[in-house]
């Protein structure tokens, strides 16, 4: 799947390192529960992932980047066992935090992915393979000089849109507002999707009721910013 976008996609990666210590139960889940639940991108073998084979079913994939400590991310894997779900995320804690939190809500159709979202999906995913990909309350880069790090750039979202099954759905949230206007915007030019909701005010999709309220969106809501969320669809 080697094309000539590959480069610049891969100078804008989908996460911020950070680092971080785990816990005692963080770390044990990544003991006993990431063998059967985990894979890192990097060490992925060449060629697409079966998820088939990886979930052990047939069903389809919804793949969220960015899952940080798992808390909404659990939730929504409980909350629609029809799909199979897969998180990426390169915090190493997050990820065992997931773990934790899909284990005690009984969670059996999540599976994670520890690594650069971009290089899974450029690399690791084939054309029309997904469902759906979320992309909730991502790194907003809020100085202006640093917008080009945002990863909701042209290149990536028409790489998103490539491996979406016509129909499928690229959810976006931020609370940041130039930001929410920036995704608008580059998601309207990518030819390969539509929102679903321009005939609603600003083009905004109602905010879900089935989506979690996170701790972001909660931060913004107490320093007054507004949450948008933003639902495109392959043509």
């Amino acid at each position: 799947m080697e094309n000539e976008d590959q480069p610049r996609l891969r100078s804008v990666v989908s996460y911020v390192n950070r680092g971080g210590r785990m816990t005692v139960g963080q770390q044990r889940a990544w003991d006993e529960l990431w063998p059967r639940l985990g894979r890192t991108v990097a060490d992925l073998p060449a060629g697409p992932v079966d998820f088939t084979e990886w979930f052990g079913r047939e069903a389809p994939v919804l793949l969220e980047i960015g899952s940080g400590m798992g808390e909404t991310t659990s939730q929504l894997a409980a909350a629609a066992p029809e799909l199979n779900y897969v998180a990426a995320e390169v915090y190493d804690p997050g990820l065992g935090q997931l773990m934790l939190r899909a284990e005690k809500l009984g969670v059996e159709t999540l599976r994670l992915m520890h690594g650069d979202a971009v290089i899974l999906l450029t690399e690791h995913v084939e054309p029309g393979a997904l469902e759906g990909v979320r992309l909730f309350f991502p790194d907003p880069w809020p100085k202006k000089r640093h917008h080009k790090r945002r990863i909701v750039q042209p290149e990536f979202v028409a790489l998103v849109a490539s491996r979406l099954r016509p129909g499928g759905t690229f959810h976006l949230a931020t609370d940041w507002e130039n930001y929410a206007e920036q995704m608008l915007e580059v998601c309207s030019a990518e030819p390969g999707l539509r929102n679903r909701f321009a005939d609603e005010p600003g083009g905004w999709a109602p905010r879900p009721e089935w989506r979690p309220r996170t701790k972001f969106e909660q931060r913004a809501d107490a320093e007054g910013r507004e949450s948008h969320d933003l639902i495109f669809e392959k043509h």
